[in-house]
């Protein structure tokens, strides 16, 4: 009978013990466990993305979440994403403004403001929140749609006030006048909840706190053992957010038209024209998430399409020269009237034009020194050879013989794209041809 009962408390104590770690795991888990996030540069859609998924793993396993933000401003339609993320979350988002010297800006404002909580370090800065448009090359309050979407974003950041209890006037000065308060500013008129120097004075000040959160429900914060659970981007969103950068996008679309024109000139290398497509179609999904300025674009599309036509048509430069003028302006209007957080800097638009004038200025050469190269070991090499029309010939037009693209005249009837001809002669850089079946 002792026996048996002194296996059944055994048995008790060792459930009691299994037990007991795994309740306080979960505890430590649910009721100590703080989300950060980290948000630096532009406001974009993989910002939204990272931040959605941030504050859903403080709504599983936290009690809040803190993003750290430093960022000079962004797009339009992923700010209202992300403040709507925060608006709906099932926990208290912090917004902390920081490092000391950070910045809110544009974008920015508008996520502080809708915070649960909103701090700053030292030296910060927040506001300039008028609404820029990149598509349109002006600032929105142009015309009267620019109008409505200012008058809509002052309604918007009225809005977010009022809900946060902050100072309403101060918020719709920001959007109507792009006002920036300092740190020091932005409490005293109440645009803010408090100043924080470093994460550890942060969560002293969230001790105690009560948050509404969306379904009315009051959180009280306990945060000074709180566990600091870091959430950074993946490979993914940190390879997006990559992409997403202005001059990045446009160094990918440069590279792209680059390997393109590389592979037109001298068919059959392949490598060149992989890296051309894949930076192309990077390139343009950079720039489509940016809302650059179509003009901007097409003008580079427009540049990309003169390149090619020099290596088919002799113009003495003519076409070249155009095609230098406008990737230059197409560089200059992409992002024409955009905020600060979309510029490309001008130094850098110098560079990139250079080097690619340089570049498709050799490969061009290349093409024009191999076909001198054929015509000076003579003709009786050349004549006779089978060449592949490049595009219609009607009857002049262009074909792929030994390398290179050459100037051809079909002489008699037209020869279709694709079809083999014979050279029959040979003048200057120019071969007379006719087709295979017929010779």
């Amino acid at each position: 009978m002792i026996r048996q009962k002194t296996k059944a408390l055994l048995f008790l104590t060792l459930l009691l013990f299994w037990l007991l770690p795994a309740s306080t795991a979960c505890a430590g888990v649910n009721r100590i466990r703080v989300v950060v996030l980290s948000v630096e540069g532009s406001i974009v859609p993989v910002t939204a993305s990272y931040i959605q998924r941030g504050i859903n793993l403080a709504e599983s396993e936290g009690i809040a979440c803190i993003i750290k933000l430093n960022t000079p401003g962004g797009l339009y339609a992923s700010t209202q994403q992300i403040v709507d993320y925060i608006l709906n979350a099932g926990v208290p988002v912090i917004v902390y403004v920081s490092p000391q010297g950070g910045w809110a800006g544009s974008a920015g404002t508008f996520i502080t403001i809708a915070a649960h909580y909103a701090v700053m370090a030292p030296g910060s800065r927040i506001g300039a929140a008028h609404p820029v448009s990149a598509n349109s090359g002006q600032t929105e309050e142009s015309g009267v749609s620019g109008q409505k979407i200012t008058e809509d974003a002052a309604a918007w950041v009225r809005s977010l006030a009022q809900l946060r209890g902050r100072n309403v006037q101060a918020a719709e000065l920001a959007v109507r006048e792009s006002k920036s308060y300092s740190d020091q500013e932005a409490l005293k008129i109440k645009l803010i909840d408090a100043r924080a120097r470093t994460m550890d004075e942060l969560l002293q000040d969230l001790e105690g706190k009560e948050l509404t959160i969306r379904d009315g429900r009051i959180i009280y914060l306990t945060t000074v053992n709180a566990d600091l659970f870091p959430v950074t981007m993946n490979l993914r969103e940190k390879f997006l957010t990559a992409i997403s950068n202005p001059e990045v996008a446009y160094l990918l679309f440069t590279l792209g038209m680059i390997g393109l024109i590389a592979e037109i000139y001298h068919p059959g290398a392949v490598f060149p024209g992989l890296v051309g497509a894949l930076g192309l179609l990077l390139g343009l999904y950079g720039l489509g998430t940016l809302d650059a300025y179509w003009v901007g674009i097409m003008l580079l599309l427009l540049a990309f399409g003169l390149f090619t036509a020099e290596a088919f048509v002799t113009s003495h430069g003519v076409i070249g020269a155009g095609g230098a003028v406008s990737f230059v302006m197409g560089s200059i209007l992409l992002f024409t009237g955009s905020g600060p957080e979309f510029v490309i800097r001008p130094w850098l638009i110098v560079v990139t034009t250079a080097f690619f004038m340089v570049l498709v200025g050799l490969l061009l050469l290349a093409v024009i020194r191999g076909q001198k190269r054929h015509v000076i070991t003579g003709t009786e090499g050349i004549i006779g050879q089978t060449a592949v029309a490049r595009s219609t010939l009607n009857p002049a037009g262009v074909v792929f013989f030994s390398g290179g693209l050459w100037n051809a005249v079909s002489e008699e009837g037209t020869v279709d794209e694709g079809e083999e001809v014979v050279i029959s002669s040979v003048k200057g850089l120019k071969l007379t041809v006719m087709k295979k079946n017929n010779s």
